[in-house]
């Protein structure tokens, strides 16, 4: 397996996780952002935004909904938090792997939005 995060899933590299069932799991970014940086993934390989088809708009749906429960879980919901998601190199992705970035847990740069 080439993907680092398929590698995570598949419990061939060490990750800090806070989340895991059949479906997803969640771990602390080894490049943390801010003091709260968790990668939420799906464990389907799926490249990236662009590979996505109809049938996964339940999957982003639970992607997202699993987003934010950490976000309550790691205390940062009331005071604010950012969910992105980048798709291929000029978007900024790193890994080819979907996922998506909860950071938060102090005041983060306006140039989002």
């Amino acid at each position: 397996m080439e993907c680092v995060f398929c590698r995570i899933v598949a419990g061939e590299i060490p990750a800090r996780v806070v989340f895991q069932d059949k479906e997803f799991m969640a771990f602390h970014d080894i490049h943390p952002q801010a003091p709260v940086h968790i990668l939420v993934i799906p464990k389907e390989h799926i490249v990236s935004l662009d590979d996505l088809k109809p049938e996964h708009a339940g999957l982003i749906g639970r992607l997202v909904l699993l987003a934010v429960e950490l976000a309550r879980k790691e205390n940062i919901s009331n005071s604010g938090y950012r969910l992105a998601i980048s798709c291929g190199n000029e978007g900024g992705q790193v890994v080819p792997h979907l996922h998506l970035h909860l950071i938060g847990g102090r005041k983060l740069a306006d140039e989002l939005g």
